[in-house]
């Protein structure tokens, strides 16, 4: 299986905004919905911060909602994720990877991640 890849992460100062990009095979990305999920330094699981389905509908989680806008480009078999208003919480690596939205799961493989850092 293809991994996915990441790419569009950074240092950023707290307020600002940067957009990851994530471009996956198309035997993925048209069957499955798609999630962008983080692990902060130290923490050893990834949590899902948010998600679109095939059709568009879209999960964040309570900690994003209203900063981070993902969408997909299913032309491009590619995801996004637009991330405004930035914390130094936010500061992780993020990854991209097909999701189970019945029990918000990842699928398959991960890539390689993009880090994200923002500072106070």
């Amino acid at each position: 299986q293809v991994q996915p890849v990441e790419s569009g992460g950074g240092l950023v100062q707290a307020g600002g905004s940067l957009r990851l990009s994530c471009a996956a095979s198309a035997s993925i990305f048209n069957i499955y919905a798609m999630g962008w999920y983080r692990q902060a330094p130290g923490n050893l699981e990834r949590e899902l911060v948010a998600a679109v389905s095939t059709n568009g509908n879209t999960y964040y989680a309570d900690s994003v909602k209203g900063r981070f806008t993902i969408s997909r480009d299913n032309a491009k078999n590619t995801l996004y994720l637009q991330m405004n208003s930035l914390k130094p919480e936010d500061t992780a690596m993020y990854y991209c990877a097909a999701t189970r939205l019945a029990t918000m799961s990842p699928l398959g493989s991960w890539g390689q991640g993009t880090q994200v850092t923002v500072s106070s």
